[in-house]
């Protein structure tokens, strides 16, 4: 069970990734709506007893091209009772369906893909991970002067595959909201997956800075 835990608490995928792509310790960040130009995301990402406990340090750039946003990051997260943190590099693609200036409601598909190196417990080791999403998310444009406010819901189908063992498959939702105020910004999301009996849980909280304005279409 104890080994379970540790895997779930590993998985962010959902991509983040494509959003997703995933990132230890995180949730799999989206944003339905997309936008143009590049954006800054810091994050951080604080899983639940059955999730690892801990915090996790994540940075992430998206590249907006019209309906196509391409993300890249890092997170750096250090498990309850582990002596070593583990680094995930990964990254996501995501593709806008539905949605535009004239549309209050976007819809997108999400892919991600990362690894996340082994950790340490004792004399026990947990084992390097590779971690894939596909799935899609919704969002509500909220109108608000002054302020844009995107709540969201993603599902995805998440994949996990400890080095030398096999694959496990598991559903995950994300409910999150991301906040535009100018160039700058917020996004929060709370990340659920059942695996192994037990329920992981992640509250990811952030900022971020658009070097251009999202167009909306």
């Amino acid at each position: 069970m104890k080994r379970i835990a540790t895997i779930a608490a590993l998985i962010t995928f959902a991509a983040t990734p494509p959003a997703v792509a995933q990132w230890a310790g995180m949730p799999a960040w989206n944003n339905p709506k997309g936008g143009t130009g590049v954006t800054i995301n810091g994050d951080l990402g604080f899983p639940n007893n059955n999730g690892g406990k801990g915090t996790a340090f994540g940075a992430r750039a998206t590249l907006g091209l019209a309906n196509i946003s391409l993300t890249a990051g890092v997170s750096s997260w250090k498990p309850s009772g582990f002596s070593n943190s583990t680094t995930s590099v990964g990254g996501t693609a995501q593709f806008k369906v539905i949605g535009g200036s004239l549309i209050p409601v976007a819809l997108n598909i999400q892919l991600g893909a990362g690894t996340a190196s082994a950790v340490t417990s004792g004399t026990a080791t947990q084992s390097k991970l590779t971690m894939l999403l596909a799935g899609a998310g919704i969002s509500v444009n909220v109108p608000t002067p002054g302020i844009n406010i995107e709540p969201y819901l993603s599902v995805s189908n998440r994949w996990v595959k400890p080095s030398g063992l096999s694959t496990e498959s598991n559903i995950g939702w994300v409910l999150g909201a991301n906040v535009g105020l100018g160039m700058l910004g917020l996004h929060v999301a709370y990340d659920s997956q059942k695996l192994g009996g037990a329920t992981r849980g992640i509250i990811g909280i952030g900022a971020h800075v658009a070097l251009k304005a999202p167009m909306g279409m």
